[in-house]
């Protein structure tokens, strides 16, 4: 099996070259686990799955999690598949998707363990805009002063929905199923492994115990930190592009695009298999 692999960044970000054929196999799904180890974000350019295919390798990876069955383009394309995208004929609730504008990482707000890996594919470009770029919270946290870690190690964050659309919609207007969305988590997660990542995004809405202007300064910071150059790659979309990214140890953002633009993407999950401890 002929695989080329390209280092975008020492910190993170690999793009993959192989056949299809290739692709789907026990085999590669077996490699790209070894490659999401060392590279944390993998990019596979025009690939071209189809939403069966990116299904049936979701699976060689693990088990498969859908926690966006419920919301406006969950299933929309087929089941466990959910649409990204603003178009108002699938999307209902674009504060959801715009609220992917932000650094992120998926599910952490859910009544499950964070999930393990999310897998996307681009079915349609953007006219302008909407590149994903993703930073690693390994390589932020790996890169801290040992006096700055000790200051953060023990402190604990509040994560809610609420937090995570704070920019895009107020409050009182977020649907009542969601609006109480809220996980405590440790600032830094340390991983079964003995790994350890900063466990930041959007959703992370203050520091327990720290008054509120002060950890929200803390968050703005690390966010800062983690998304610099050196931590962090974008990646421009083409029709047919595959990307899957280590969503424990990386955070990822839309750059913004309009609801015009046509962006359309399907992304499917693997489960999380360990708690935030």
């Amino acid at each position: 099996m002929e695989v080329q692999v390209e280092t975008i960044k020492p910190a993170i970000g690999a793009v993959v070259r192989c056949d299809k054929e290739a692709f789907l196999t026990e085999e590669f799904a077996e490699r790209c686990l070894e490659l999401l180890e060392q590279h944390t974000a993998l990019v596979f350019p025009q690939l071209g799955l189809t939403d069966e295919e990116q299904l049936a390798f979701t699976d060689m990876l693990g088990d498969r999690v859908n926690f966006t069955g419920t919301v406006p383009g969950g299933d929309e394309a087929a089941q466990d598949v959910y649409t990204i995208t603003l178009d108002k004929n699938v999307n209902t609730e674009p504060e959801y998707v715009l609220g992917s504008m932000f650094w992120h990482a998926d599910g952490i707000c859910s009544d499950i363990p964070p999930p393990k890996a999310t897998l996307l594919s681009c079915f349609n470009p953007p006219n302008k805009g909407g590149q994903t770029e993703f930073c690693s919270t390994y390589a932020a946290w790996e890169a801290l002063p040992e006096e700055e870690k000790a200051e953060l190690e023990g402190l604990r964050v509040m994560h809610s929905v609420t937090a995570a659309v704070r920019e895009v919609l107020p409050p009182d207007q977020i649907n009542p199923s969601r609006r109480y969305m809220r996980h405590e988590h440790p600032l830094v997660w340390t991983h079964r492994n003995g790994r350890k990542s900063l466990l930041l995004g959007c959703h992370a809405d203050y520091v327990i115990g720290m008054p509120l202007a002060q950890s929200r300064a803390l968050l703005a910071r690390l966010h800062e930190w983690a998304a610099q150059p050196d931590f962090s790659c974008r990646h421009t979309w083409q029709k047919g592009d595959f990307a899957i990214w280590d969503n424990t140890g990386a955070l990822h953002r839309a750059l913004p695009y309009s609801d015009d633009s046509g962006r359309r993407m399907h992304r499917t999950t693997v489960a999380g298999y360990e708690e935030i401890a």
